[in-house]
C-alpha cells in the first residue's frame, strides 16, 4: 500500500492561492492514477479533480473548473493542486487518495490509498 502525504495547506484570504503537494512512497507511482478530494465537517467526501498515469487524462469537478489545476510530477512521486481564486466555499480538509486504474475517478470508492489530510481555510 502507497503511502501518501500532503502539505501546503494554510489560511488564505478569498482571492488567494495556495498549491498543494501529495508525495507518494511508491515506486509504482507513474503507474497509479491520482485524485483530489475535500471534506467539511459534516459532510461527505466530495472530489475535487483527478489525474491519469500519463496526466493526459484530467477530470475536474464542475466548482472548481478553471480555477484549481491537478498536475504530477512521476520522477518526483509528487502531485499537485494548484488553487486560484479561492473562495470561502473551498474551506475544507483537501485529501489526496491513489489508485491502480486508468481511469481519473470521480468516485471516492474507487481509490484504495488515501493521505491523512491538509487543511484549507480561505477568509472572507
Amino acid at each position: 500500500q502507497v503511502q501518501l502525504v500532503e502539505s501546503g495547506g494554510g489560511l488564505v484570504q478569498a482571492g488567494g492561492s495556495l498549491r498543494l503537494s501529495c508525495a507518494a512512497s511508491r515506486r509504482t507511482f507513474s503507474t497509479t492514477t491520482m485524485g483530489w478530494f475535500r471534506q467539511v465537517p459534516g459532510k461527505e467526501r466530495q472530489f475535487v479533480a483527478a489525474i491519469s498515469w500519463s496526466g493526459t487524462r484530467i477530470n475536474y469537478a464542475d466548482s472548481v473548473k478553471g480555477r484549481f489545476t491537478i498536475s504530477r510530477d512521476n520522477a518526483e512521486n509528487t502531485v499537485y493542486l494548484q488553487m486560484n481564486s479561492l473562495k470561502p466555499d473551498d474551506t475544507a480538509v483537501y485529501y489526496c487518495a491513489g489508485h491502480r486504474g486508468m481511469i481519473p475517478s470521480m468516485l471516492r470508492e474507487t481509490y484504495t490509498d488515501w493521505g491523512q489530510g491538509t487543511q484549507v481555510t480561505v477568509s472572507s
